[in-house]
């Protein structure tokens, strides 16, 4: 039986590979997480443009520095994860900082208001598309249909029951996305930082 806390066989060889320089585990990897990456810093930054330089500056970082993921940290999608929050909110402050001097002491406080705004919702993104399949598929019925939990149960051919369960446990994963250290959550996830 493999130890509790060892890292994915995919994540470990994935780093080797990266390591070796081998071309076609950065486009493997790409093709994971790019969705990922591009929806964490689209969330944080709200821009299409800044999202796509995010993204290629973190597959960047990884192809240029792959020793710098340690498996024993976490999952390479977490450790993915939060370099591009990392990456994202260093730009939006770069970018909300170089208009401060019109705006004063208020200015600060409404980048930092930003900033804690921007990192809750991309926190709940990588949430929400971390979850299982089923809870996942639970709150979307419920969310974006306007579904109750019998129009749930009956659209995933679950019993009621089932249905209530997902969404309450899919809610209360959900709902950690204001906790700065979550179980978890990718490291300095959460925070404004």
């Amino acid at each position: 039986m493999a130890k509790k806390d060892a890292p994915p066989r995919w994540d470990r060889k994935m780093q080797q590979r990266l390591a070796r320089g081998e071309a076609a585990a950065l486009g493997e990897l790409y093709d994971r997480f790019a969705s990922l990456v591009h929806g964490l810093a689209h969330r944080v930054l709200d821009d299409e443009r800044a999202a796509d330089r995010i993204t290629r500056e973190v597959f960047t970082h990884v192809w240029e520095h792959p020793d710098s993921y340690d498996p024993k940290q976490g999952p390479l999608r977490s450790w993915v994860a939060s370099l591009t929050h990392r990456l994202a909110v260093q730009r939006l402050r770069a970018t909300e900082t170089a208009a401060l001097p019109q705006e004063g002491h208020n200015g600060t406080e409404e980048l930092e208001r930003k900033v804690r705004h921007a990192s809750v919702a991309a926190r709940a993104d990588y949430i929400v598309q971390s979850m299982p399949a089923p809870l996942r598929a639970a709150l979307e019925l419920a969310y974006f249909q306007r579904r109750d939990y019998r129009q749930t149960a009956a659209d995933l051919g679950v019993t009621e029951d089932e249905a209530r369960r997902r969404l309450r446990l899919g809610l209360q994963l959900l709902s950690t996305a204001h906790d700065t250290a979550a179980p978890g959550a990718p490291p300095g996830y959460g925070g404004a930082a």
